[in-house]
């Protein structure tokens, strides 16, 4: 009900020409479904963009992006503007966060052939077996012979096993002679390209909305498209002069904008 009274005097299919920090603001005080609904629109493309990260990964992309989806609408219902923070700054981690909890409940990290996982299962109760009835670890032969399979198979299988079962990050390696040990973690950590492309997405979608429709069109043509200000111009039925003043008008908005984005002086 007070959302309804709150657009009382508002129309509202003039929302969706209303910019996105004031909608947020909107839905902070209303907490108005349909204003929930048009955000939820506008930055579906960050669920798009991570879920292709994940792709080909053993789970369907349908799958991956709905899950993506949804950490999207925790993300849009927990944030707060008045913070200060950026959305797609704190809508990237929960989505993140959303897809590999589904990849730990339903996923492998490499599908493996099932004969190897069945065999891997009974690999391992056989260690256990093994190692109390001879009082040590077993060999492969071992193995080999209390499970009537070649060692070729025990071995396949071990190694396959290596595959799919995750292993932790704390994980610690010998650092060859150096005082500290080094942790999976820092071997394959790096750092995440995608939460850049969301910053510079929402960036260049801030920026062009103050841009006029000539402006527009030249930045997408110079820099999306690959044209030269000479086809632009014969385009546009202007001087190639003319092309190049406004390309250098829109480079000087767009440093504004962000300086005004990063706080600089």
């Amino acid at each position: 009900m007070k959302a309804n009274k709150y657009f009382e005097k508002d129309d509202l299919k003039d929302l969706d020409q209303t910019d996105t920090k004031t909608l947020f603001k909107k839905f902070k005080e209303t907490r108005d479904l349909k204003i929930r609904e048009l955000l939820i629109e506008r930055h579906l493309y960050i669920a798009e963009i991570l879920s292709k990260k994940y792709a080909n990964r053993g789970i369907d992309y349908d799958d991956i992006y709905q899950v993506a989806s949804i950490g999207l609408i925790y993300a849009i219902d927990r944030y707060d503007i008045d913070k200060g923070f950026e959305f797609s700054s704190f809508a990237t981690p929960t989505i993140i966060g959303e897809i590999k909890k589904h990849f730990r409940d339903k996923g492998w990290t490499i599908r493996v052939p099932r004969r190897i996982q069945e065999l891997s299962k009974k690999i391992n109760n056989a260690k256990i077996t093994l190692s109390q009835e001879l009082q040590r670890s077993p060999t492969v032969e071992d193995i080999a012979e209390y499970l009537n399979s070649t060692e070729e198979e025990i071995l396949e299988a071990m190694e396959g096993s290596k595959v799919y079962t995750p292993q932790s990050l704390d994980l610690t390696y010998d650092s060859n002679g150096d005082d500290k040990d080094v942790n999976l973690a820092d071997l394959i950590g790096e750092e995440d390209v995608y939460f850049s492309k969301i910053e510079n997405n929402d960036f260049l979608l801030r920026g062009m909305k103050k841009l006029n429709d000539m402006e527009r069109k030249i930045l997408v043509d110079r820099y999306f498209n690959n044209k030269t200000q000479v086809s632009i111009a014969e385009e546009l039925n202007i001087s190639q002069m003319t092309v190049s003043r406004v390309e250098k008008k829109v480079i000087e908005k767009l440093r504004k904008e962000m300086a005004k984005t990063l706080g600089w002086k």
